[in-house]
């Protein structure tokens, strides 16, 4: 085992649904302090974390009322579950003793900074998580693609895919009970299979920005921690 993290600077990636634990929709608080404790381990190793966070969660429970709505509006509507996800989960990184920064892609002056990359990087340099909410702050693009958008401004080492699989199979695993788990995977080959690890723009950036993916499950207490110290978990997607 390393004794320092083998990356130095990281985006994960977290969905809006990852926060909602068993419920149906919303923030759950004991799974968004379990996922802050594991985050709270990486950044006391010394790694720059930054964060794109999704809204699914909250916008499943609008999802009945925006059923034939303009896809533009609901992308926005979208966005804003973000930035609700990225303030929840700001302040619980604050009483765990986590510096963080929220930064939009949509002006939203009185409760976060807006997008600035040299302002992102100082910060991380700083030892502040930035959380990066909004998406790219346009309608039809997905927040993967802002992962891998923000993943390749910032000069990440890799982007960290946090599902609640732990990692890319074969096969669905909850179909397939024989599939199996690749340690590393090339993005040409995961193309091939159509394991549709990300949206297909999102993919295709990272490969073209030569920015390696993890995937991993964020419901695997320690995850995080144990990717930064070089052991085998999830699946690395690589040139």
């Amino acid at each position: 085992m390393p004794a320092s993290p083998i990356y130095k600077r990281v985006l994960l990636k977290l969905s809006g649904e990852a926060l909602m634990g068993d419920d149906a929709f919303g923030i759950n608080r004991a799974t968004i302090e379990r996922i802050v404790a594991d985050i709270a381990e990486v950044v006391q190793l010394g790694t720059q974390l930054a964060v794109v966070i999704g809204g699914g969660n909250i916008f499943r429970g609008v999802a009945g009322g925006a059923a034939g709505m303009d896809r533009a509006t609901a992308d926005y509507m979208g966005m804003l579950g973000t930035m609700i996800n990225a303030l929840a989960l700001q302040d619980a990184m604050r009483q765990t003793g986590i510096e963080a920064r929220v930064q939009s892609a949509l002006r939203m002056d009185q409760v976060a900074e807006p997008y600035i990359r040299p302002r992102a990087i100082h910060h991380l340099k700083a030892g502040k998580v930035v959380i990066f909410a909004a998406g790219t702050g346009n309608p039809f693009f997905t927040t993967d693609t802002a992962a891998a958008l923000r993943g390749a401004e910032i000069g990440a080492e890799v982007v960290l895919k946090a599902t609640r699989v732990d990692g890319v199979y074969s096969a669905d695993p909850k179909r397939a009970p024989t599939a199996s788990r690749y340690a590393m995977i090339r993005f040409d080959e995961a193309i091939q299979r159509n394991l549709q690890v990300m949206d297909a723009t999102a993919f295709a950036l990272c490969r073209d920005q030569k920015l390696p993916v993890r995937v991993f499950s964020i419901n695997k207490t320690g995850a995080l921690k144990r990717i930064m110290d070089g052991q085998d978990e999830g699946t690395l997607i690589h040139l």
